[in-house]
This record gives structure tokens, sequence and C-alpha cells, in this order.
């Protein structure tokens, strides 16, 4: 399902620096702007403030400034610890618990994003929208005991957003983008060869094994070690999203907002390495090793995922001239997102799968806007945040998310009537995770028992203008 070469040199840029341990519950990065961050991305779908509206609730762009052109330009640096302490974990067969607990699986990401809109007439505006709603990257140290269950994980998204609004009457706005995205990915994990080798030795005959005595096999797999696995692939996909706004009175405007699920073709290559290769001269180890059959031996590869689609209401009221008040009810469809699986395109054998059987989720956030004076304006806000996992084997150690609360502050300088800096700062305080996971085979890849320990720090910069 390959597309076009040319639009993906285009955001080419982007991309390198869109992917970062997610804000949000899964891999969704909310930072999509720095105005909405100050309430905790509280009345998303009703701000329509500035031109990242595009993205927020495409029909907002028929309440920017008429007659005039409007651009945002905004970047989140978000700052995530991912700590795992273990208790009573248990090591892949022949193998050792290794050098630790991996240390901090979290690292420092930016995200930017850029959005411009030009009315055509007093009823019609375009919008085009470059952003990443989704992100991910956790890397532990390579030795650590959880290296058979994943090592580095790194997911990058960019989305090109162009959209349409119409302002059907002065209290009914309406409007619709589409949505082509790239999604990227990266996974690698140590690999337990002497594990695979024990297994294929202990087989009986008849099950196709050699049908040793367990000191027997225990021995031929000695040799074998461990190695190191790497599977990458990318594609490109069509999406859409849509959303209306409602003045229902002078003081109160609700708002709703819809973005489709994100159907992908990933395809690319799986790579593996042997460690102890060179000292492996047993032609049974490397028949073992080297069959075509076995999921180690590398190729091109292809997955099949969806990423989930969202629904958001909104609302703001106007208590006086001095205070606002919004919400945000949103729900996110991460139940599409069954497992992860990899195939080998010529058989379509199995690489690599990990159960996922994850849960759709809400986010719930309330905040409130002070304006100060022309000049200054400031933001409150708090949400809480579901996980799509839960305290059981949908944990891994690739996402070991958690439900979080979101504390937000942030502001808005405006340089003159057609100009403004804004900014926010949130803390996300995320529940302790239980880890209990085995990845289908404690024989394969050990069983993680422990905790984790998360949060993450986000501070967002944005610069808009009408012209």
């Amino acid at each position: 399902m390959k597309r076009g070469t040319s639009m993906k040199l285009i955001p080419a840029l982007v991309l390198g620096v869109c992917s970062g341990y997610a804000s949000a519950g899964g891999f969704q990065l909310l930072e999509q702007n720095a105005s909405g961050q100050g309430t905790a991305y509280a009345g998303t779908a009703v701000a329509a403030d500035d031109a990242s509206t595009v993205f927020t609730n495409p029909a907002g762009m028929a309440m920017l400034p008429q007659g005039k052109k409007s651009f945002s330009v905004n970047l989140s640096a978000i700052q995530p610890q991912a700590k795992f302490s273990s208790s009573g974990s248990v090591a892949a067969t022949l193998q050792t618990l290794g050098s630790g607990n991996g240390g901090d699986a979290g690292g420092l990401a930016f995200v930017p994003s850029v959005y411009v809109v030009m009315p055509i007439n007093n009823q019609i505006s375009l919008g085009l929208g470059m952003n990443a709603p989704f992100g991910l990257k956790t890397e532990y140290d390579s030795g650590w005991a959880g290296r058979f269950q994943g090592v580095k994980s790194d997911v990058k998204t960019m989305n090109l957003n162009p959209s349409i609004s119409f302002k059907a009457s002065d209290t009914v706005s309406l409007g619709f983008g589409l949505n082509y995205q790239q999604l990227k990915g990266e996974f690698t994990s140590a690999v337990n060869y002497a594990g695979s080798v024990f297994q294929a030795a202990a087989t009986p005959a008849a099950a196709g094994g050699l049908g040793m005595t367990l000191a027997q096999a225990a021995g031929l797999a000695g040799a074998a070690g461990e190695g190191t696995g790497k599977i990458t692939g990318d594609d490109t996909t069509w999406g859409y999203n849509f959303g209306a706004i409602f003045q229902v009175s002078p003081a109160t405007r609700l708002g709703v907002t819809y973005r489709s699920a994100m159907k992908y073709h990933l395809t690319g290559t799986a790579d593996f390495s042997r460690l102890a290769a060179t000292s492996v001269t047993n032609a049974t180890v490397n028949a073992i090793l080297g069959s075509a059959a076995s999921a180690a031996r590398g190729g091109a590869i292809y997955a099949d995922i969806k990423l989930p689609d969202t629904l958001t209401f909104s609302a703001q009221t106007k208590l006086n001239d001095k205070w606002d008040l919004v919400g945000d009810l949103a729900w996110t469809g991460w139940s599409k997102i069954p497992d992860l699986t990899f195939k080998y395109q010529d058989n379509s054998s199995t690489v690599s799968s990990t159960p996922e059987n994850w849960r759709d989720t809400w986010r719930l956030s309330l905040g409130a806007i002070h304006r100060y004076n022309d000049t200054w304006k400031a933001r409150f806000g708090i949400a809480y945040d579901q996980t799509p996992v839960g305290d059981d084997l949908r944990r891994t150690v690739r996402l070991p998310d958690s439900n979080r609360v979101w504390v937000s502050l942030g502001g808005q300088y405006r340089m003159n009537k057609d100009s403004a800096i804004d900014f926010g700062y949130s803390h996300l305080f995320i529940k302790d995770g239980s880890m209990n996971n085995n990845a289908g085979s404690t024989a394969g890849y050990g069983l993680l028992l422990g905790t984790y320990k998360n949060s993450v720090d986000i501070l967002g910069v944005q610069y808009s203008t009408a012209f």
C-alpha cells in the first residue's frame, strides 16, 4: 500500500521530531496548540481563538477574523519519566535477568505544529494544518531485565489536514477536513536464541522436534546465547474530521468534533543478529536458528493496525467580562488495537505478536480563563485521562501506561490586536502501574513483575497572527 513519494518528502523534517512519550492516554498527543494547554485542553472544540482550530474543530475557522488570513505555529516540549522497579521477575529460559530495571525509559521530545486559515468570503474559509496526532518513544538500557519484551519503541506520525468551514448562520458554524497521515515505527528487543533451540530440541520428534531430554536440550542450546531484533515499518493513509459549533446564547457556546480512525498497512523489514554466532559450530543449532520457519530469519514484513477515532464534546460559557469557564468530554476508540502483530510478506508467518486488548477511554477536563486586560489573559485547567491499558497483561514495556491527572496553567500576551503569544505548562500525575507480563511465554521472554512510576511535564509556546 505504498503511496507516492512526493507527499512524503514535504513533511520529512517535521516528522523527524514528532515522537515522544505520549502525553494523553495510549500514545495520543494532545499538544497541538499552546493556547489550549493552559486549560488542560478543556473547551478545544469551541475555542476558535486562532488558526489551530483547523485541527481541534474546523468549524471554528468561520469564527476567526473576517477578511484576514490567520496563522499559528506551536512547539511543545514533553519531558516524561518512566521507571520500572522489579519485584519477583523471572528470567527467560537459559538467560539471566540482566543488568537492572532499564533506567528511565522516557526522554525529552519536541512536537511542532503549523496552521493557516484563509477566508474566501463571509461564509466560507479554507485551512491547512500540519501536526503529529500520535507519537511514542520509550527506550531502556540494552541489557535490562525486560529486554526480551522490548528495548526501544519509536512511533512517529505526521498529519496534513486541509479543511473547509461554512458559516450557516450567526449561531451555527460547520467544518470538514481531510487527513493525509504518515506513520513510521521502529521496535527493538533482545532475542532469546537459546530458548528457541531448547524448545525445538526438547519437543518430541512426532511434533517436529528432536525429542531430547531436558538436560540434552539445555546442553545443545547453551551455545546459542541471545541476540537482537529490529522491526521497522511505515505507511501513509487518509482519514477525515468534521465538527460543528453552536452559539446557543450570547454567553454560551457548544461544540462537537469527530476524527476518523486511520487504517494502516505497514510494510518494512525485520533484522536479526546473533551475538554469539561466531562461537556456534554445532550444525544442529545453526540449522534450527537458520530454519526458514524461524521467526528470527529476517526479511520483508507487514502489519495491519488501525489508530483510534475520537469524539469530543465541548462547552464554553462567559460568566462576566473577566471570566470564562470551559469543559471537554472526549472519547477515544482504543479498542481498535487488539494486538500488534508483524508477519513475513512471503508466507504470512508470524515474526512477532504482542496482545494489547486495549479498551476505549474517556477524558474529562475543566478550565477557566481570566482576562486581566486587553493585553494579558490567564488560563487554568485540570483533567482526568483514562488509559487504554489496565493492571493486567495489557500493560507492556513498550507502553507502560496508567490513568493520569493533568494540572495546567498558562496565559496569553497580546502584542497588538492581530498578534499574540500563548504559553502553557502541564504536570501529569500518573498512577503507579503494576506490571505482570510474559509476552505470551515466560520461557521465551521472561516474566516481568513489578511497578512503574511515571510522570510527564509539558511546556508549550505558540505564536499567532492575523494579516
